[in-house]
């Protein structure tokens, strides 16, 4: 595995914390509501427990017993080929190029920047009200209030209203940047760099270097944003699954 993916596969899959987990080997089944691929698909780190073809069929059986489609998310790396050919074999195919970006914590200008431990009302308002599914956000607002200890959840506030949030989980000196939203009205403000810096500041304070994101491809005005503050592509993922599957990164 390509050392950036073996380090951060591991620590983003915990980073990112489903209702129900279940190991198959070193493989993730991670389960939810359905609307998060992340939170709903099985992540491959490593070898399952099983031959190959086995370990597909359970994790079909799993997510069957689940009520959920079965996804899956294989890094885009060379150790992973066999199982993109045997998915696509069963009639899988790859949607929503992802990209894991990787780079230095960006402290600096964080005036106005709320710092909070938990998931505040002013956070979830915001998230909510940027989302275009209801359903969905409600779910990455329950994964976000899972992560573990040492976290950080960050807002900004203007006009008597919260307007910008953001959320950091910690985990072996790298700092999983997540929830980035910002109300429509609001864009192009730089509030944005504004709660990267915040969440920046509480990273390098709690003993964090780099920091680490994920992005769907397709998002430029966000992947320019994360490329001029230093971050690089470090690999990219593409979930996996049959064509009536639903969901998003």
């Amino acid at each position: 595995m390509s050392e950036l993916a073996r380090v951060l596969e591991p620590i983003s899959a915990r980073g990112w914390p489903p209702r129900r987990l279940q190991a198959l080997g070193q493989w993730r089944l991670q389960a939810a509501s359905g609307f998060s691929g992340r939170a709903n698909a099985c992540w491959p780190i490593g070898a399952p427990d099983r031959p190959l073809e086995a370990a597909i069929s359970a994790v079909e059986a799993w997510y069957g017993d689940q009520g959920l489609p079965t996804i899956f998310r294989p890094a885009d790396i060379p150790e992973n080929e066999p199982l993109r050919a045997a998915l696509a074999a069963r009639g899988y195919g790859p949607r929503t190029e992802t990209l894991v970006m990787a780079g230095p914590l960006c402290p600096g200008q964080a005036k106005g920047v709320r710092l909070a431990p938990d998931p505040d009302p002013g956070f979830t308002a915001v998230f909510l009200a940027s989302a275009e599914d209801p359903s969905d956000a409600a779910e990455r607002i329950e994964t976000l209030a899972r992560i573990e200890p040492p976290r950080c959840f960050a807002r900004i506030d203007l006009d008597g209203a919260p307007v910008a949030v953001g959320a950091s989980a910690l985990e072996a000196g790298w700092a999983g940047l997540f929830g980035m939203r910002t109300l429509a009205a609001y864009r192009r403000r730089g509030l944005a760099r504004r709660i990267l810096a915040a969440l920046s500041q509480f990273a390098a304070d709690a003993g964090a270097q780099r920091a680490y994101l994920q992005v769907e491809a397709a998002n430029t005005p966000a992947v320019t944003l994360y490329a001029g503050l230093g971050f690089e592509v470090a690999y990219r993922y593409r979930y996996w699954d049959r064509p009536a599957s639903v969901g998003s990164a």
